[in-house]
C-alpha cells in the first residue's frame, strides 16, 4: 500500500498535485481542508467547532482532526493507498497516524514536502481567492498568519518523518507538470 503525506504550506500546490498523484497511483485523497469545509457547509457540530479555529487562521485541535481522518480511512477500506493532504500537522498527529496505520498493518511510505517561498505562496493564495470564494484566501493578513502557523507549528512534523528516513523535499516552483514529475521521481526512487 502506498501512503503519502503531501506536505507544504498553504498555497504550495498540495491540492493540485494530489489530483495528479491520485490519477497516477490510484490513491484516495484525504484533504483535511476539504473534510473541514464539508462539515462547515453541512453545519455539523464538528464543522461549527472547526470554523471557529479556521476563521482565525489557527489549527483545529488534534483530537477533532484525528477522529475525522480515521473515519475517512475506515470508509475507504479497499483503497490501494492514501494521500494525506493537510495531515498530520503536529507531531502528536503524526504519532497517532502511525499507530492507527500500524493497527491496519500499513504505514506512511513517504512524506513529500513542496517547498515554495512565502511571497509566492501569498501571491498564489490571493489569486486562488478569485475562484475559491474563501474569505480566508482573500485577506493577506490571514494568509500570512496561516503561513506563520505552518512555519511555527506544522513544519516541525517534517522532522518526525526525516528521522524515519521518509522525508523528501520537492521544489514547488515551476509548471504543474514539472512539479508532478519531481513528485513521481521521488516516489519511484
Amino acid at each position: 500500500m502506498l501512503n503519502i503525506v503531501l506536505f507544504g504550506p498553504p498555497g504550495a500546490g498540495k491540492g493540485t498535485q494530489a489530483t495528479k498523484l491520485v490519477a497516477k497511483y490510484n490513491l484516495v485523497h484525504l484533504s483535511t481542508g476539504d473534510i473541514f469545509r464539508a462539515n462547515i457547509k453541512g453545519e455539523t457540530e464538528l464543522g461549527v467547532l472547526a470554523k471557529q479555529y479556521i476563521d482565525k487562521g489557527d489549527l483545529v485541535p488534534d483530537e477533532v482532526t484525528i477522529k475525522m481522518l480515521e473515519s475517512e480511512v475506515e470508509k475507504n477500506g479497499d483503497a490501494e493507498g492514501f494521500i494525506f493532504d493537510g495531515f498530520p500537522r503536529t507531531t502528536f498527529q503524526a504519532e497517532s497516524l502511525e499507530t492507527f496505520l500500524s493497527n491496519k498493518r500499513t504505514e506512511i511510505t513517504v512524506m513529500l514536502a513542496l517547498d515554495v517561498a512565502e511571497d509566492e505562496l501569498v501571491k498564489r493564495i490571493l489569486n486562488r481567492a478569485k475562484d475559491s470564494g474563501r474569505a480566508d484566501d482573500a485577506d493577506e493578513s490571514i494568509i500570512r498568519n496561516r503561513i506563520e502557523v505552518y512555519n511555527t507549528q506544522t513544519a516541525v512534523v517534517a522532522n518526525f518523518y526525516a528521522a524515519k528516513d521518509k522525508f523528501k523535499k520537492i521544489d514547488g516552483i515551476g509548471s504543474i507538470d514539472e512539479i508532478s514529475e519531481r513528485l513521481y521521481n521521488a516516489i519511484e526512487k
